[in-house]
């Protein structure tokens, strides 16, 4: 598939990975997200006008929210939802899965990488983003796991890497 030459994908920890865990009101997590904010915003003035993201908890989630905001302002941005499979959400707990449905909603449209669940279905949701893209924004804080193996697969396909280190 050939690259969408004005998408940006994202890439970062999940809530249960992140210093601060749920608490979105750390100074940190608060930093976060203005970071990846600013990073959203200039990739858009760098001429982006497609984000996708990976609809987890955490970073896509702030991913996400920045997408939207920005969205305000700029109404030539669409948004795109990468879901790994069809119950991504289902064991979370309330708040999550409603945090989950009000951005999903938000999305101009979705793409089902698979219907069921897998053990790979993480790596393919990620991998369809970096062969979708141009840029990848990457929240890292330089532990093994799948951020660090979508970094490397975005660097294999020569994609420009935004990373915003963490911790």
């Amino acid at each position: 598939m050939e690259r969408i030459e004005n998408a940006c994908a994202f890439t970062g920890h999940r809530q249960a990975k992140l210093p601060w865990g749920a608490n979105e009101n750390s100074e940190d997590c608060i930093t976060l997200k203005q970071q990846i904010a600013d990073a959203v915003e200039a990739v858009y003035i760098a001429g982006i006008r497609h984000y996708i993201c990976g609809m987890a908890t955490g970073c896509d989630m702030y991913f996400c929210e920045a997408v939207i905001d920005l969205r305000e302002c700029h109404e030539d941005i669409s948004l795109e939802a990468a879901i790994p499979w069809e119950k991504q959400s289902n064991a979370w707990g309330n708040s999550l899965k409603n945090r989950y449905k009000m951005l999903l909603e938000q999305c101009d449209y979705y793409t089902l990488v698979q219907k069921e669940y897998t053990p790979d279905c993480l790596m393919r949701r990620n991998r369809y983003m970096v062969d979708n893209a141009k840029i990848l924004i990457a929240a890292y804080s330089g532990k093994q796991g799948g951020t660090m193996s979508t970094i490397l697969y975005a660097m294999r396909k020569n994609l420009e890497i935004i990373q915003i280190p963490l911790g």
